[in-house]
């Protein structure tokens, strides 16, 4: 995995078909989100979670930074 995120510097288009640029958002930091949310909410997909954190991004003016994993993790806990 470490390797993988070291190397992997080319863009990409994520499951909802969004342009993702490989220095928009820290690789660690969002697994370890999505991980937390699938832990706490099992009844949703991946897909769903991730779709309910790209509408946490939407609400926030199109960017998650800023925020805290916490508030991230309840914003999108209040979505799904």
């Amino acid at each position: 995995e470490n390797s993988l995120q070291k190397t992997s510097t080319c863009s990409s288009v994520n499951a909802s078909g969004i342009f993702v640029s490989p220095y928009a958002l820290n690789l660690s930091s969002f697994t370890k989100l999505i991980k937390r949310l699938q832990e706490k909410h099992p009844e949703f997909s991946r897909d769903e979670i991730v779709e309910a954190v790209q509408e946490v991004r939407k609400i926030n003016k199109g960017v998650l930074s800023g925020l805290a994993i916490s508030s991230i993790e309840e914003k999108s806990s209040a979505i799904l």
